[in-house]
Formats: structure tokens, C-alpha cells, sequence
């Protein structure tokens, strides 16, 4: 079952901020959904768990100015990717199952395509390649009604360790970095970082799990969450 929305977990904004203003929609005008992916990578270290993220620029006309972590659109040559793409039955079998409750990802074709848009967009953003073993389905967001761009958004959670060296070099971004999951909270709790509902929502998620080896064995339900109102930062 779609969950609606008000206010989720440690999103402390009920009212639209000033950087999410101009991504607003026309009143009456409803814009297509497309689908996304977005990729947590994660790893131990001696200080805690690390993900790897980018900081937005702020010049860009969708999430300027914010904390994210890799990924983008499923675009037409995904499709053509997944086609040639070789995932293993049971590997394929797990992702169709636990986005069963999504509108998309059931499809096995389609998740083949989630499969190929994480790959690229890893290779694309950090100039690594991920094996379609590395990634493990953890959540299904969708961009609230009244938004100039809405996603249908995938994300999975991987294993830094088995990805190799992720770098800066997109664009999109002023620096990619890995970060200290609790330093990036309390920053965002301090306002020196900004996060989009769902990305602080998730990281949220993958602090109370302690451990990579926790996060990656953790028994996950997918629901769809379909916010109706819009975070402080989208």
C-alpha cells in the first residue's frame, strides 16, 4: 500500500522553503512522473558508517544547492542496456520481489533497467563500475503533486568495498566526498547542510543500522512513500 505523507520521520519542515519556490508547478498544471534511481553507497570506518554523496550546485534548476547521493533519470538507452545486460536469476528474481509493491520495478524488464541507470549513473558521477550483485533495493520515493519535475524514484543501498574508487566527476556537483553519516545529521540539524526529504529520511535509516553488514542483511519491505506535501528542500 502507497503511504501518503504529511511529514516523514526527521523532515522538521511543514511549509515550503525559500530554495524549493521556484521548482513549483503552475497551479492546476500536473507534470509527468518519471522514474529515477539513486544509489546509498556505504562503508565502515574506524569513526563510523560513511556514504558517498555530492553537494548540488546551487546554479541547477532541480535540488540546487543540496546534499545527494549518485544517480539520475532512466533514460531510453537504459532500456537498450538492460537488454544485453547479464543479471543472475535469483539476483533479478530478489530486486522483481521486493519492488512488487512499486509501479514499476515488478516488471522484470523494467528492473533490469533500474539495474543498468544505477550502473551507469555510478559510472557517469564517481567513475565506478558496480556489479549488479552490489545493489540491494531499499526504498521507493515519489515527488509530491505541484512540482515543476516529479520522480518516481529507485534507491538501493551498496557496499563500498565492493565497488572500488569513487571520485568526483560530474558536473551536476561543486565536490563528491564520502561523509560521516553523523556529522552530516548534525549539520543538517544545524543548517549548514541541506537535504531533500528523502535523502535525510534514508540516511536516517542507514545510521540506526550501525554497520554496512547490518544494512546489507537487513530484511527489507518496500513500500511506495508518496509525500502530499513538499519538504523543506523538496
Amino acid at each position: 500500500m502507497v503511504r501518503d505523507l504529511h511529514d516523514e520521520g526527521h523532515d522538521r519542515s511543514d511549509r515550503v522553503g525559500t530554495s524549493l519556490k521556484s521548482n513549483l508547478a503552475s497551479p492546476g498544471v500536473e507534470m509527468p512522473v518519471k522514474p529515477a534511481v539513486s544509489v546509498i553507497v556505504a562503508r565502515d570506518t574506524a569513526d563510523g558508517l560513511e556514504v558517498f554523496v555530492q553537494h548540488r550546485v546551487t546554479t541547477m534548476d532541480f535540488a540546487a544547492g543540496v546534499l545527494v547521493y549518485p544517480g539520475g533519470r532512466v533514460d531510453p538507452q537504459d532500456h537498450e542496456m538492460a537488454a544485453a545486460l547479464e543479471v543472475p536469476g535469483e539476483v533479478l528474481d530478489a530486486h522483481v520481489r521486493a519492488w512488487a509493491k512499486t509501479e514499476l520495478g515488478a516488471e522484470p524488464e523494467f528492473a533490469k533497467a533500474l539495474i543498468a541507470t544505477a550502473q551507469r549513473e555510478v559510472g557517469e558521477e564517481a567513475g565506478a563500475t558496480i556489479a549488479t550483485t552490489a545493489l540491494k533495493p531499499w526504498a521507493n520515493w515519489i515527488t509530491p503533486p505541484g512540482r515543476t519535475r516529479r520522480f518516481d524514484t529507485y534507491f538501493y543501498v551498496a557496499r563500498g568495498d565492493e565497488i572500488g574508487d569513487l571520485r568526483h566527476q560530474t558536473t551536476e556537483a561543486t565536490n563528491s566526498e564520502w561523509m560521516n553519516v553523523e556529522h552530516i545529521l548534525a549539520e543538517e540539524a544545524a543548517e549548514r547542510l541541506k537535504l531533500m526529504r528523502p535523502t535525510l529520511v534514508l540516511l536516517n535509516e542507514v545510521h540506526s543500522f550501525g554497520s554496512v553488514e547490518a544494512l546489507m542483511a537487513a530484511e527489507r519491505g518496500i513500500e511506495p512513500v508518496r509525500p502530499v506535501m513538499p519538504g523543506k528542500h523538496g
